[in-house]
């Protein structure tokens, strides 16, 4: 779990968070939604440790940021996978070099270990004959699951993704969806997720935090979304004709 309490986060004059708490359950897809300048991806390196709020306190099962050492932060991070909106795969290494890389850097396993750590999370991801193909080889719905693979093979506690289904058709974009909420589950990880991606808020939001000129407007579950008569969330959400037809549906069901 991950507990935020009241952060606040600026640069110079600009005032990016104000005041953001509450918290993202184990086991659970916690996503975070919001316009562009709503404060999301401050607002994620924030919980990655990359910024430091000047107030407030984020806490990861029990333990404080802030009254952590550097060594006790850098073993922190360790405990966290990151999946990045455009992959950020090292074209000049293979699939198998890029999920390799963190247990090289982080870890003293034997070659044969890593191999074998490599391999179970590629064949976890459905990748089982990509191993010595390089990015340009290989698709884009194929990249996001080597990003996946390499963001879990430290077994990590906390795993963050930011824009998942970024220039994904909307099919392999659900099959990225369902793979990152099973692998939630299935290993009991803190996720949290940024997104546009109204699919993913529908489909596995468990969870979601909206927010809007750095501000939490709304949280709630995918369930309540419906529910709400918060304009700015509503706005956004039922921007597409689609998802106001989906929402005058609900509405006519309950009446």
């Amino acid at each position: 779990m991950i507990e935020v309490e009241n952060i606040h986060k600026s640069f110079g004059e600009t005032h990016i968070l104000k005041g953001i708490t509450t918290c993202f359950d184990q086991g659970k897809t916690n996503l975070v939604i919001g316009q562009s300048g709503s404060g999301k991806t401050v607002f994620l390196k924030c919980l990655l440790g990359l910024f430091e709020p000047e107030e407030g306190q984020i806490c990861y099962d029990g333990q404080f940021y802030s009254e952590l050492t550097i060594s006790q932060r850098r073993d922190l991070r360790q405990e966290m996978g990151m999946v990045f909106q455009g992959s950020a795969l090292f074209d000049s290494m293979t699939v198998e070099g890029n999920v390799m890389f963190p247990l090289e850097m982080f870890t003293k396993q034997s070659r044969a270990e890593m191999k074998d750590r490599v391999d179970f999370v590629l064949e976890r991801v459905n990748l089982v004959d990509a191993h010595k193909k390089f990015p340009s080889e290989i698709s884009g719905g194929m990249k996001k699951r080597v990003a996946i693979a390499r963001a879990i093979v430290m077994n990590p506690k906390y795993l963050f993704c930011d824009e998942p289904n970024s220039g994904l058709d909307p099919k392999t974009a659900i099959l990225i969806d369902n793979l990152i909420q099973e692998l939630t589950k299935e290993y009991d990880i803190t996720t949290v997720i940024n997104t546009h991606d109204m699919n993913s808020v529908m489909e596995i939001g468990e969870k979601i935090i909206f927010l809007k000129n750095g501000f939490k407007e709304w949280e709630g579950t995918n369930k309540e979304v419906f529910k709400t008569d918060n304009e700015a969330v509503t706005n956004f959400v039922y921007s597409s004709e689609l998802f106001k037809k989906v929402r005058q549906m609900y509405i006519e069901e309950r009446n």
